[in-house]
């Protein structure tokens, strides 16, 4: 790769990273004129989520574990975007993996040391081919898979609930199904007597990130992934190199399936323990879209942009202490959003100004 290549890319990077930066700056400043025009002071609001948040060991064991789920799903929905699809269904693909690790995790008693890898393998399976029904709807027939994951969702969502209530799963007069076997489960005993025993710390941060470095390495250090990214950037250009794009679609959206499955699967495994009758979506596969366009794309940028997220939503909670409305988070986190967004519309017109600007000087 040429030098002006390289310093091509380094600068798209970094101006990524500033304006996320910015956006985020410019979405506390929006959540602190919200506080200010409902009678609060936004340093003492603001003051109470940072101690909420690193106040003690066990805010910030918190703080990850609300965090976790957030970064599998937010990697789920950059790596399709990278590979040219909009993986709306990183919730459905939860619920799903969530289910099956529940299934496998309750309905069978092994040695740990199966019993665990074997409930993430199927639950990550799961995923997968929740996911990879939506590609495949896209690769046979067009349907576009914004319309194929969302009706996914709702599906994942009404099927979850039905195996909770009339099924072995069931428990009675209880809204939640039976919980995993303790050899299903990834909690980390000895750590819990540091930061409290109530705190549900466990191994899915560790599995999350190992997760991201695999995803990163396949996507820019593999054939598969240079494929997938070459149909992102050019469907038809992808085509004409040779590269069957229908398959690269069916395998990216399976592969997006797989990471979200792995999220719900990690959340029982870790947290629950078992999952419950559902009034509404969780909301895990839609802030994880949130989390996928901070990071823009990266997955490794995932990791930072949803330990941002969790901190944002466990630690928002403790602005009730003073009496503000934790609700102040969701408006700092869309305004975030907003921005970003904004910002990403603003470059595009520059860069279209730039070039008409190039042209016009060769003329």
């Amino acid at each position: 790769m040429s030098n002006s290549k390289q310093k091509r890319k380094l600068s798209t990077a970094n101006n990524a990273i500033i304006f996320s930066l910015i956006s985020i700056v410019l979405g506390l400043v929006v959540g602190a004129i919200a506080l200010l025009i409902a009678g609060f002071n936004p340093i003492e609001a603001y003051s109470a989520m940072i101690t909420g948040v690193f106040g003690k060991p066990k805010f910030i064991a918190w703080t990850i574990i609300r965090s976790t789920p957030l970064i599998l799903t937010g990697l789920s929905i950059a790596f399709a975007y990278k590979t040219g699809l909009f993986n709306i269904g990183a919730e459905g693909q939860f619920i799903i993996g969530a289910l099956f690790a529940t299934l496998v995790g309750a309905g069978i008693d092994l040695p740990a040391f199966i019993h665990v890898p074997l409930t993430l393998l199927v639950a990550a399976v799961a995923g997968a081919v929740w996911g990879g029904i939506a590609g495949w709807l896209k690769s046979k027939y067009g349907i576009n898979e914004v319309i194929a994951t969302i009706m996914l969702n709702w599906i994942a969502f009404y099927l979850s609930n039905y195996m909770i209530r009339t099924t072995w799963l069931a428990q009675p007069n209880s809204e939640t199904s039976v919980s995993i076997h303790e050899s299903a489960s990834i909690g980390i005993d000895w750590l819990k007597g540091l930061v409290g025993p109530a705190t549900s710390v466990n191994w899915g941060i560790v599995i999350s990130i190992v997760v991201v470095l695999i995803i990163a390495f396949i996507l820019f250090k593999t054939t598969l992934g240079f494929e997938l990214r070459g149909v992102g950037f050019n469907r038809y250009g992808a085509e004409y190199g040779g590269i069957n794009v229908n398959k690269s679609i069916l395998q990216s959206m399976a592969i997006a399936g797989l990471i979200a499955g792995l999220a719900g699967a990690i959340q029982v495994m870790g947290v629950s323990h078992n999952i419950s009758v559902l009034a509404a979506q969780e909301g895990y596969g839609f802030d994880g879209i949130a989390v996928a366009l901070i990071a823009n794309s990266n997955p490794i940028g995932v990791i930072f942009s949803g330990l941002l997220f969790g901190a944002f939503k466990y630690g928002g909670t403790k602005m009730q202490a003073i009496g503000a409305p934790s609700e102040v988070v969701n408006i700092v986190i869309g305004s975030i959003v907003y921005f970003i967004a904004l910002s990403s519309v603003l470059k595009m017109l520059y860069d279209k100004m730039k070039e008409k600007r190039s042209k016009g000087g060769n003329a």
